[in-house]
């Protein structure tokens, strides 16, 4: 008898906690619910961005005998052809994985998850998530030039979108779990919980509601405390004890560093999209697989590498040794070329990574020279010239994520120096603002509307780009519908819809037409005729754009 007694605590928590599912899946997460669930998947995040840095330091062990804080100067004695052929096969393994796994052969990263917070209530794809963290690590671990950050944010919304579909989330409740695993992953690989929360609102929920705050702290802290637990309360970066300005008078030249970092960051980015193009269209010509092309990538890499080891990897020793001023002018600026070359190489091949560290070692590297230039000229009104590698870092940044807010904050919490705050963010907002002014949108949003996804403008923009004509129709047999001969004589005249049609190409035709309804014909087939299924009212159309505009103001400011 005492073996029942045993196991019936264990048969009531289970049947407890089906219970609690089956009503977070009727009702939704309560509050308190849902700040455990925050709690959950910020942890999740934690660990994934925890095991794919060391994943990435342990392949570059057993590749190079280096991690990435060492890499350039234990790499530049391996033999030249190691060096080379390291990015040849893991750029093919990268090419294999995404050829078998995705249907476009492409990374997926941070604009995937903005176009998964805005399109498909806060969903991201799985299957190609997992198998773009695998590619980006390969990628990272043997001789790639890109940072680790994106891989691991589309990740912790891998975690996030398992969550959602297993309570069956909302909309609003989905891509609120997914900014708490953003904010999990962004602070477990910054080891900075502020800038992990604000990069969640800023970047992929675009907007700063309140009930949303709390679950995305939490989530960021939980992130935070899983880096901490491995790394210590350390910062990325060691600065110099004495980082200070000029003050007042130096401050026209942060401003110019600033306009400078905003061109850096759009050649930067124009760079990699057009390598991406020339890569796109060399393959073509060629008529090779897809698989091949970041082995070339790697091919391409492995060149420069041979004379330029700082390109390999994330590149966190050329920043510390820019920060701390060990890096001469011509060598900063030689540097700075060769890594930028470097990131187009890798993105625009298709292997994997993200953007983000990249931005920061070219823009520390970008300060650390404008800074000794500056610095030189005018000796007696200048401070330390690390604190212009330090404002460069984040003005590029910044300007390359679209992001200052979050950007700033990272900046501040990898390295622990808040005293130069007014350096920084008078770099960071004329840079910015430059660049919204050169490129209209940044890095990610580029990215999506190279994709025909555009989401910059705004939700009174791409809401009625994508949502359609479908929920509205109304079938011809329906009490609501008008007479079926005025209808057929409606589409003889041509006035119709077709199915599927986008809310934004109905609205047009409407105004176009200045009807009060369209008749709705079936898809185009080559056997059979199109065919009347319905019309859609004009009204109708209108009230559902309305809807929707309502439920995106209504969750963006709760």
């Amino acid at each position: 008898m005492p073996e029942p007694t045993k196991i019936r605590p264990l048969g009531a928590l289970r049947d407890s906690a089906r219970q609690v599912m089956r009503i977070m899946r009727e009702r939704g997460p309560s509050q308190a619910q849902f700040w455990m669930l925050a709690l959950l998947i910020g942890t999740g995040a934690g660990f994934a961005a925890l095991g794919f840095r060391l994943g990435i330091s342990a392949l570059q062990r057993a590749v190079y005998g280096a991690d990435d804080v060492t890499m350039a100067s234990v790499a530049g004695e391996l033999p030249w052809g190691w060096l080379l052929i390291v990015p040849v096969i893991g750029g093919l393994a990268v090419g294999l994985i995404l050829d078998r796994f995705t249907t476009d052969a492409r990374v997926r990263a941070v604009s995937d998850v903005i176009e998964g917070a805005a399109l498909d209530g806060g969903r991201v794809e799985t299957r190609e998530g997992l198998a773009s963290a695998a590619a980006s690590l390969i990628t990272l671990g043997t001789g790639g030039s890109s940072g680790r950050e994106g891989p691991v944010v589309h990740l912790a919304g891998v975690i996030s979108t398992a969550v959602a579909r297993r309570i069956k989330a909302s909309p609003i409740t989905g891509r609120e779990l997914l900014g708490c695993g953003v904010a999990g992953a962004v602070a477990a690989s910054f080891n900075a919980p502020i800038a992990g929360a604000l990069f969640a609102h800023e970047v992929v929920l675009r907007h700063f509601a309140v009930h949303a705050f709390a679950p995305i702290a939490i989530a960021a802290v939980a992130g935070t405390v899983i880096n901490r637990m491995q790394f210590g309360g350390l910062t990325e970066f060691i600065l110099p004890d004495r980082m200070d300005i000029g003050f007042y008078v130096e401050l026209p030249a942060f401003m110019l560093l600033g306009l400078i970092c905003a061109l850096v960051a759009a050649a930067i980015m124009r760079g990699i999209f057009r390598a991406d193009r020339i890569g796109t269209m060399v393959m073509t010509r060629l008529g090779w697989p897809r698989w091949v092309r970041p082995a070339l990538a790697g091919l391409c890499l492995g060149l420069i590498a041979i004379r330029f080891p700082h390109i390999i990897g994330v590149g966190y020793e050329t920043t510390a040794a820019a920060l701390t001023g060990q890096i001469g002018l011509p060598q900063a600026i030689l540097l700075a070329t060769i890594k930028a070359i470097a990131v187009a190489i890798t993105l625009g091949g298709r292997m994997g990574g993200g953007i983000f560290s990249p931005a920061l070692v070219m823009g520390s590297l970008t300060g650390l020279a404008f800074g000794i230039i500056a610095t030189s000229l005018l000796p007696t009104f200048s401070g330390n010239v690390n604190v212009y590698a330090f404002a460069g870092m984040g003005a590029v940044g910044a300007a390359v994520l679209g992001a200052p807010i979050s950007t700033a904050l990272i900046v501040f919490e990898m390295t622990g120096d808040w005293q130069t705050g007014i350096a920084v963010m008078t770099a960071i907002s004329l840079s910015s603002a430059l660049a919204s002014r050169l490129l209209r949108r940044s890095f990610f949003f580029s990215q999506l509307e190279n994709r025909g996804i555009h989401l910059a403008e705004g939700p009174h923009i791409w809401l009625p780009r994508n949502l359609r004509i479908t929920p509205v129709i109304r079938a011809l047999d329906s009490d609501a519908a008008p007479a079926t001969d005025l209808v057929r004589n409606i589409a003889a005249s041509g006035q119709t819809l077709q199915q599927g049609t986008t809310l934004e190409k109905a609205l047009q035709e409407f105004d176009r037409t200045k009807a009060a309804f369209l008749p709705v014909m079936s898809q185009p087939d080559p056997d059979t005729e199109p065919q009347i299924i319905g019309v859609v009212y004009h009204i109708d159309a209108l009230r559902t754009l309305n809807q929707a505009l309502a439920e995106t103001a209504a969750e963006e400011h709760a």
